[in-house]
């Protein structure tokens, strides 16, 4: 006989949050990136196409990762309910949708390269999990003859699904408690405060114009942008943090997080942007970072003749290569960050530690919660966004949006300020200029500079009437060099063009 179309796909539903539960639970004890789900989910972000990684950034933001754990489960939702609705007859269609993704979970975690053979258990306890489960429940809803007129099979179906509901809530909230126990958190505040020795310059008055709609100077830590690959935060506690600097030196090194605070440390104000900004768009923010000069570890190695790259890895497994020479550069500062805007780093921004390297775009510069620096060649080693066809360099370049008025907005007609923000690290920003409706250009009076490796904030009034009008606005560096209008995106190594915004004025 057949089971009842709602039950089939319950019992497919079912097994399937039995499967996740249980190699979460596994994985709480091991590495919780060797969960089944994150792992699969982390193995679609690294098989993404560039150009969709791109849209998932520009259409959701920092959600992009919220999106796609979202869509991952209506998909397995659905695909187990299929699965179950198969198994009407017979139990083995749903075991060999089971099967498969067990397989696609091992697969996924055999793939990461920060999880260890250990690491597999997860989704093997996964699999077996699910299978036991479906099973179970297959038997307990197949009618009997002898149970017909008494709903004993309803009965057993409906307290064995309600006990992998309970066995399944309790084996994700302690994988999700075990996965929290390392609490990188209560580490993070037991590190107190970081005093630099050498201090960055006191921000001066002037240096942003907010009360006329751009952003503060400083960007607070919970405001700063957040561009990175990682599905969840990862959790590393300052005692358990070490630092290997190897490769082609002379001296391998490695450090502990109390061998790099002990140090003197130092503070740098520096604007950092993301390469997949978009023109007019919001991934750059500004900090004060404190922390030690790279050249300072680099050189206690001692980088040998002929290197060329600096390869950074994060305890994700993520990966970016650096120019050795800007790694190298003290003029440039790049630095090995402990801290952000006078508190250590927050954890989604890389604590225990990150690289910081002003003038380059983050996929080369800004590794967060780094743990392995190689000195090497870009032959030997290509980092994750160089293999997705990014650029090698990066340098970044010279753009300016408009913050106000937001596009499409109305005012009053008459007299219309404008105002936004230009950066152009490691080089500076000499001027920035606005035209209206393709007319003449006019220069922008341009706040106070804080240094060349950070942004700078502008304004300009314009005099328009009643009707619908365009802006436009570009920036001069301090080497003379102009933005261009010729619009491109990101890939490969940065947006360029004109911002311009259309408000009505009445």
């Amino acid at each position: 006989m057949r089971l009842r179309a709602w039950v089939a796909a319950l019992c497919g539903v079912l097994a399937l949050v039995a499967a996740l539960a249980a190699g979460h639970l596994v994985a709480g004890l091991i590495a919780v990136n060797a969960s089944p789900y994150l792992a699969v989910g982390n193995g679609a972000i690294d098989l993404t196409p560039v150009e969709l990684k791109d849209f998932a950034v520009r259409t959701f933001g920092t959600y992009d990762k919220l999106v796609l754990l979202a869509g991952m489960a209506l998909v397995l939702v659905v695909v187990s309910a299929l699965a179950g609705l198969a198994s009407r007859r017979s139990v083995w269609p749903g075991a060999v949708v089971i099967t498969l993704f067990g397989v696609v979970g091992i697969v996924a975690v055999a793939a990461r390269p920060d999880l260890g053979a250990a690491a597999l258990l997860a989704p093997l306890v996964s699999l077996i999990a699910g299978a036991a489960v479906f099973v179970a429940l297959h038997r307990a809803a197949r009618p009997r003859a002898v149970s017909a007129a008494t709903g004993t099979s309803r009965r057993a179906f409906l307290t064995t699904g309600a006990g992998v509901v309970v066995g399944s809530a309790l084996a994700g909230v302690g994988g999700q408690a075990l996965a929290g126990s390392k609490n990188a958190a209560a580490s993070r505040a037991a590190v107190g405060p970081l005093v630099p020795a050498r201090t960055a310059p006191a921000i001066p008055a002037g240096t942003d114009f907010a009360g006329l709609g751009t952003p503060s100077f400083l960007t607070p830590n919970p405001e700063f942008y957040r561009v990175d690959t990682a599905l969840t935060v990862p959790q590393v506690r300052a005692e358990d943090w070490s630092l290997r600097v190897h490769g082609m030196v002379g001296r391998e090194k490695r450090y502990s997080y109390q061998d790099i605070r002990d140090r003197p440390l130092v503070e740098r104000t520096i604007t950092m942007t993301c390469v997949s900004n978009e023109v007019g768009g919001a991934y750059v923010s500004t900090a004060n970072f404190i922390g030690i000069d790279l050249a300072d570890l680099l050189e206690e190695a001692g980088v040998q003749p002929g290197a060329e790259q600096l390869f950074a890895t994060s305890v994700d497994g993520w990966t970016s290569g650096t120019p050795v020479p800007a790694a190298l550069d003290r003029e440039r500062g790049g630095m090995l960050a402990l801290g952000m805007n006078g508190e250590p780093l927050p954890l989604e921004h890389g604590f225990p530690a990150r690289l910081v390297i002003p003038g380059l775009y983050g996929y080369v510069s800004a590794t967060k919660w780094v743990t392995d620096l190689e000195v090497t060649t870009w032959r030997a080693r290509r980092a994750y966004w160089l293999n997705r066809g990014w650029g090698e360099q990066a340098p970044i370049k010279t753009q300016s949006r408009i913050d106000f008025p937001k596009g499409f907005a109305t005012l009053p007609a008459g007299t219309v300020r404008i105002s936004g923000v230009a950066w152009a690290q490691h080089t500076g920003v000499a001027r920035v200029e606005v035209r209206v409706n393709n007319g003449p250009w006019q220069d922008a009076t341009l706040s106070r500079e804080v240094n060349v490796d950070t942004w700078r904030m502008w304004y300009a009034e314009i005099t328009v009437p009643a009707g619908t009008h365009q802006v436009s606005c570009r920036a001069t560096d301090r080497s003379g060099y102009t933005q261009t209008q010729e619009r491109v995106g990101t890939v490969p190594d940065g947006a360029t063009g004109w911002h311009t915004i259309s408000f009505t004025a009445k």
